[in-house]
């Protein structure tokens, strides 16, 4: 199924969470914080938003670092997703 996101919005895959730590110490699900790392996987087209126009500054393949309690998760085929607006998406990721 594809995604194609409205507006200013990004869909984006997040990194899976650390379940080790750097010492070798094996983290419990409880104790695991929510990564803030994503991958782009589909964008919107901006556009005029609240009156304001709107140019995206991502794309697809990006890997961002996004706000910690933003965006809306969701599960398709078995997979995770997180829909934001742009504005959530704090940094690009260089490599």
């Amino acid at each position: 199924m594809e995604i194609k996101p409205i507006f200013d919005r990004v869909v984006l895959i997040p990194k899976e969470a650390e379940k080790e730590t750097k010492s070798g110490i094996i983290l419990p699900t409880v104790a695991q914080e929510k990564s803030q790392i994503g991958t782009v996987i589909a964008v919107g087209e901006g556009g005029i938003v609240d009156g304001k126009e709107i140019k995206m500054q991502v794309k697809v393949g990006d890997e961002v670092l996004f706000a910690k309690y933003s965006g809306t998760e969701f599960s398709l085929d078995g997979k995770k997703y997180i829909v934001l607006k742009q504005t959530d998406v704090l940094a690009i990721l260089g490599k």
